[in-house]
Protein backbone atom coordinates (compact mmCIF):
# COMPACT_ATOMS: atom_id res chain seq x y z
CA UNK A 1 0.00 0.00 0.00
CA UNK A 2 1.38 3.39 -0.75
CA UNK A 3 2.01 5.96 1.86
CA UNK A 4 -1.06 8.28 -0.37
CA UNK A 5 -3.19 4.92 -0.63
CA UNK A 6 -3.44 4.43 3.45
CA UNK A 7 -3.82 8.11 3.63
CA UNK A 8 -7.14 8.61 1.83
CA UNK A 9 -8.08 5.55 3.43
CA UNK A 10 -8.24 7.09 7.01
CA UNK A 11 -9.39 10.50 5.31
CA UNK A 12 -12.79 7.96 4.32
CA UNK A 13 -12.52 6.04 7.98
CA UNK A 14 -12.64 9.86 9.34
CA UNK A 15 -15.18 10.82 7.39
CA UNK A 16 -17.71 8.03 8.03
CA UNK A 17 -16.67 8.19 11.76
CA UNK A 18 -17.72 11.91 11.50
CA UNK A 19 -21.18 10.76 9.39
CA UNK A 20 -22.28 8.57 11.83
CA UNK A 21 -21.33 10.20 15.01
CA UNK A 22 -23.87 13.24 13.23
CA UNK A 23 -26.93 10.60 12.49
CA UNK A 24 -26.64 10.01 16.19
CA UNK A 25 -26.64 13.09 17.42
CA UNK A 26 -29.74 13.67 15.07
CA UNK A 27 -31.22 10.44 16.30
CA UNK A 28 -30.89 11.58 20.38
CA UNK A 29 -32.68 15.18 18.91
CA UNK A 30 -35.31 13.17 17.23
CA UNK A 31 -35.78 11.07 20.27
CA UNK A 32 -35.71 14.07 23.00
CA UNK A 33 -38.15 15.98 20.43
CA UNK A 34 -40.39 12.78 20.36
CA UNK A 35 -40.67 12.58 23.72
CA UNK A 36 -41.26 16.61 24.53
CA UNK A 37 -43.94 16.90 21.96
CA UNK A 38 -45.66 13.42 23.84
CA UNK A 39 -45.53 15.09 27.21
CA UNK A 40 -46.69 18.86 25.50
CA UNK A 41 -49.22 16.74 23.36
CA UNK A 42 -50.35 14.80 27.01
CA UNK A 43 -50.60 18.03 28.70
CA UNK A 44 -52.75 19.66 26.37
CA UNK A 45 -55.22 16.47 25.73
CA UNK A 46 -55.91 16.63 29.47
CA UNK A 47 -56.59 20.24 29.19
CA UNK A 48 -58.65 20.02 26.64
CA UNK A 49 -60.78 16.62 28.20
CA UNK A 50 -60.91 19.20 31.24
CA UNK A 51 -62.84 21.73 29.33
CA UNK A 52 -64.71 19.12 27.49
CA UNK A 53 -66.14 17.96 30.73
CA UNK A 54 -66.69 21.77 32.16
CA UNK A 55 -68.90 22.31 28.93
CA UNK A 56 -70.86 19.22 29.52
CA UNK A 57 -71.62 20.17 32.96
CA UNK A 58 -72.49 23.85 31.72
CA UNK A 59 -74.88 22.51 29.07
CA UNK A 60 -76.79 20.03 31.80
CA UNK A 61 -76.95 23.13 34.37
CA UNK A 62 -78.45 25.37 31.37
CA UNK A 63 -80.40 22.74 30.16
CA UNK A 64 -81.83 21.99 33.55
CA UNK A 65 -82.65 25.97 34.34
CA UNK A 66 -85.08 26.02 31.11
CA UNK A 67 -86.80 23.03 32.11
Amino acid sequence: MSKSHIQRDWEQREFNEEISLNIQKIIDFLNKFDLSTRNKLATVNEKLSMLERQVDYLESAIKTVNE
